[in-house]
């Protein structure tokens, strides 16, 4: 698994690539708290390359919007739509969980960085 952090366009951008699981979901919660520490309150989590996500990547999520919510900020996810590349998995996860219409949804980067975006409908 990679993550990494980028700022675009006023929001720090933590991109994951590869499996969410029990053993690399502990780097994308660091990196979602370190963004916070550093006084981050604009974050999209860019998961359009993740192929894989348990129990305990779907914790991480939901621990980050806890953690956006609790210091007033903004979290915004990156999915591709069901039969739309890698991030369909953490789509389908989150909507067979009953969860998804807890994160404010954007098909790309561009979107979710866009102000004036709509989050898609769950």
């Amino acid at each position: 698994m990679l993550v990494t952090q980028a700022k675009q366009d006023g929001w720090m951008v933590v991109t994951v690539a590869g499996e969410m699981d029990l053993i690399s979901s502990p780097a994308v919660r660091q990196k979602v708290h370190e963004a916070v520490a550093d006084g981050h309150r604009s974050l999209v989590l860019d998961l359009a390359d993740v192929r894989f996500c348990d129990s305990s990547g779907v914790g991480v999520l939901i621990g980050a919007r806890r953690l956006m919510r609790s210091c007033a900020g903004r979290l915004r996810v990156v999915l591709p739509q069901p039969d739309n590349g890698s991030g369909a998995h953490v789509n389908r996860v989150l909507a067979a969980l009953g969860v998804r219409r807890l994160f404010e949804v954007f098909p790309d980067m561009v979107a979710a960085t866009d102000e004036a975006a709509r989050p898609l409908s769950a």
